[in-house]
């Protein structure tokens, strides 16, 4: 029998927006009844797990015995059946297409306009503004993967993309109570709002489609190569819905989870100013070892995917006899797991030398997931928040102004509550 909190303590735990609580409600669990809990309310029954050793049997050894999550489902309102939502054989046909984009060459190509922007972006910077930093950090990234995924500049398609993800982002925690499905269809604003940014972006990328298919020039961006892919071995040649739903996927996954890594960047330094001071000396003398090292501690303290669900097709039995019913949600936060202190010693500590020769057990440290899910444009994220953090702190100190808050909003990722306003001073 799995330990874990009755019905009526799951329901006054988590109500009434579930999602929103989960955090908190996790926390406390864990604390009580360990690192395997089970708990339910009235429309479904859950799992949590908190062990490297279960993640790995979700993600890997036994992942045909799972599928897609409901939060998961409930994202194909605006990406449709893209990498991150689609299953198998799309998945692994779609993976396989898709896949040449993001070859290392590639990313080395893509690294060039990274650089150019961040640079533009830190040359228009002046000493002494206040911005808001996941605001400032939304519009780079959002540049860059217009610039690196289309080939040129798309501003309608950024702003549109932009106004989807916010309208997504607000209704999700709601999508996912049991009144979610109807929910999208009766005629509330914010639902009116979002189907007509879903058709305005629809109308934007296939017209990108097909105006990239009538230039007939070669390119290296990401729906370039995708265009130009042949069929794969079984003959599967994917149409311009299906183009549209992989590139909208990679578009708001890539610049989505850059941005809020960067922003907690920018947050922890500002906080760890000796921290902040060694990487800027590290940036500028070229150290990419420490570099990599704080990115990686970013990304463990401020994980990109902060939650990552799955479904059980059948009953199924993990490692350790952990059995698990037939439509059992089944999930694992790397935001608590990154923090175990068994893991990581001193877990809520922000320390980039915790990485300096020394690497957690396989699968504690899943920040874009692992198995044959683990994220197509890992690598795309790594080298971007490098090269934007390296071109930003070689040049100025950021620190929060006064009452800045720096509170997370467990959505689909791990965005701040609000503006993170932040002072920007020339580093001398």
């Amino acid at each position: 029998m799995i330990p874990g909190p009755s019905r009526w303590a799951t329901i006054r735990g988590l109500l009434p927006v579930p999602f929103e609580r989960f955090p908190t409600f996790l926390r406390d669990i864990t604390a009580r009844y360990g690192n395997v809990v089970a708990f339910a309310l009235p429309w479904r029954s859950y799992l949590f797990v908190n062990e490297a050793a279960l993640v790995k049997a979700i993600l890997v050894t036994q992942q045909h015995a799972f599928s897609k999550s409901l939060g998961t489902r409930v994202l194909r309102l605006l990406l449709g059946e893209g990498l991150l939502t689609s299953e198998d054989p799309l998945h692994r046909q779609m993976r396989r297409i898709v896949q040449p984009a993001f070859h290392r060459e590639r990313i080395a190509e893509y690294a060039h306009a990274m650089e150019r922007d961040a640079n533009e972006f830190a040359d228009g910077l002046n000493d002494g503004r206040t911005l808001d930093a996941h605001a400032a950090m939304t519009a780079l990234t959002l540049r860059i993967a217009t610039e690196t995924l289309f080939g040129s500049d798309e501003s309608d398609a950024a702003r549109v993309v932009g106004d989807a993800l916010r309208l997504m982002m607000g209704q999700f925690p709601y999508m996912l109570t049991p009144i979610g499905s109807l929910r999208s269809r009766l005629p509330f604003r914010k639902t009116r709002q979002f189907w007509h940014a879903r058709a305005t972006l629809d109308a934007i990328m296939f017209e990108l489609i097909a105006r990239r298919r009538r230039d007939g020039s070669e390119r290296t961006d990401a729906l370039s190569l995708l265009l130009a892919a042949r069929a794969d071995d079984t003959g599967y040649r994917p149409a311009d819905s299906q183009l549209r739903d992989e590139i909208m996927t990679l578009f708001i996954a890539g610049h989505e989870t850059t941005a809020n890594a960067l922003t907690w960047a920018l947050v922890l330094l500002a906080q760890h100013p000796g921290i902040d001071d060694r990487l800027a000396a590290a940036a500028r003398d070229g150290d990419r070892a420490y570099i990599v090292r704080t990115v990686k501690e970013v990304l463990r303290l401020y994980p990109p995917a902060w939650i990552i669900g799955r479904e059980t097709l059948r009953d199924v039995t993990l490692n350790g006899g952990v059995a698990i019913p037939e439509r059992t949600t089944v999930f694992f936060a790397p935001l608590m797991l990154h923090r175990r202190p068994d893991l990581f010693p001193y877990p809520d500590r922000f320390d980039p030398d915790r990485w300096h020769g020394s690497e957690p057990p396989p699968f504690a440290y899943v920040p874009f997931g692992g198995g044959a899910r683990r994220c197509i444009g890992e690598e795309f994220a790594l080298a971007e928040i490098a090269i934007v953090l390296t071109s930003l702190v070689s040049r100025w100190r950021f620190t929060l102004a006064p009452g800045a808050s720096t509170r997370t909003a467990p959505l689909v990722t791990l965005r701040p509550a609000g503006p993170v306003l932040m002072n920007v001073a020339r580093r001398v």
